[in-house]
């Protein structure tokens, strides 16, 4: 079944627009193994590109999609870094500016203590990715491209929040449809008002809403608070919303689509390395399956197996996996757990 149409005829599958930061994770390689411990008797890191839509990117172009991205960068070393990366990968990066006002990308220390507890801290001070404005937001690149995915972190401050909702009007006007990932950061907002102020605004234009149930809470604030799942599925299907999908962390998540049907899942079982990064393999991987034209059941399935692998994973870029992996470890683990 169809759930969503794309426009077949554009170039790209998917631009994202957001955050991009660097991650030092503490080092898990064949030559160091830094064991669970606290951030402060850490040693020796381990560098990546992070930044939840920046993973996706990552993510979905390791599936073979065609993506852009829209984003600022720092004019350093690590700007270059992450430019040169996505270049790797086949990111189209003919949207990344550098900042001109020594605004430096934001720098998360990760801390991982155990299997089930771990923790960041970031350095988020005059900020490059915030610095997207208006006049970084080319309608003719927006038209390239089948959906436009916006990640709620770009909302948080001026001038980045009118720059994505420039990206979304000028989507709504070229039959783009628009991807709301709310990707929310307590360490960027100043009130909660503010925050539902703007999800709210991106959630009733987006053709898809993906979020956990404490974003979707947090989105809903001064609309109604409260809501069960099938009402907030309800409320932005009133809107736009073809498909909503709401997530419970380690309870399993659910997708209800426009026509009335819900569909769920639960996790792959895995032990953990870190308890994040698995948002942004679930995204890659159920976009992907939702582009294949998959039923969605197996869209979540897809999703949920590549949020375990990334779980389970030292970093949350480099790790992605390729279609072929995300399939091994589902008919791996189906023949483990049944």
């Amino acid at each position: 079944m169809e759930y969503i149409k794309f426009n077949e005829a554009r170039e790209l599958d998917l631009i994202l627009l957001g955050r991009v930061a660097i991650d030092f994770n503490p080092a898990y390689n064949e030559q160091v193994k830094e064991e669970f411990k606290p951030l402060k008797k850490v040693h020796m890191f381990e560098k990546f590109v992070g930044g939840s839509p920046a993973n996706i990117a990552v993510g979905v172009t390791r599936h073979g999609m065609k993506a852009g991205f829209l984003g600022k960068v720092s004019d350093d070393q690590f700007g270059e870094f992450v430019v040169d990366y996505f270049n790797e990968q086949g990111i189209d990066t003919s949207h990344i500016t550098k900042c001109k006002n020594g605004e430096k990308l934001g720098l998360t220390f990760t801390e991982m203590l155990s299997s089930s507890e771990s923790s960041i801290l970031m350095y988020r001070n005059c900020i490059a990715d915030l610095q997207l404005s208006v006049e970084d937001i080319d309608e003719e690149y927006i038209k390239k491209a089948k959906a436009i995915l916006i990640s709620g972190t770009a909302l948080a401050e001026s001038p980045s929040r009118e720059a994505a909702l420039k990206a979304v009007m000028l989507a709504k006007r070229n039959d783009v449809r628009i991807i709301f990932d709310i990707d929310y950061r307590a360490y960027n907002w100043k009130n909660t008002d503010e925050l539902s102020i703007y999800y709210s605004t991106v959630a009733k234009e987006a053709d898809i809403i993906m979020g956990s149930r404490e974003e979707f809470d947090l989105t809903e604030k001064l609309i109604k608070p409260g809501m069960t799942d099938e009402e907030s599925a309800a409320l932005w299907q009133g809107y736009h919303a073809a498909i909503v999908v709401i997530k419970h962390g380690m309870k399993g998540s659910t997708a209800y689509t426009r026509d009335g049907q819900s569909f769920s899942i639960k996790p792959f079982p895995v032990e953990a390395r870190k308890g994040f990064g698995g948002g942004d393999g679930y995204g890659s991987g159920f976009l992907y399956g939702l582009y294949q034209g998959w039923d969605i059941i197996d869209c979540l399935e897809f999703g949920s197996a590549e949020a375990s692998m990334m779980v389970k994973s030292n970093n949350c870029s480099d790790s992605l996996p390729t279609p072929e992996e995300v399939h091994a470890f589902i008919k791996e683990e189906k023949e483990k757990f049944g």
